[in-house]
């Protein structure tokens, strides 16, 4: 799956695992993405989005996804 929120551009982050004696190692945080069907003008579209973007869009009331029946 892409790393990378077709709608936000919202993407992964990089920083450091901390530990007890303050060493530190690389790390990445990624966000949290899901695959959305959605209708578009009478159309089935399907986004890779983070969960946040889909939170507001449900919120806003701009796109309902399509059920899976």
């Amino acid at each position: 799956m892409a790393s990378r929120c077709d709608l936000t551009g919202k993407g992964k982050q990089f920083g450091h695992n901390v530990s007890f004696s303050l060493r530190r190692t690389k790390r990445v945080f990624k966000p949290n993405l899901q695959k959305k069907t959605f209708k578009v003008d009478g159309k089935k579209v399907t986004m890779t989005l983070s969960t946040n973007a889909i939170r507001t869009l449900k919120k806003k009331g701009i796109l309902t996804p399509v059920s899976n029946s």
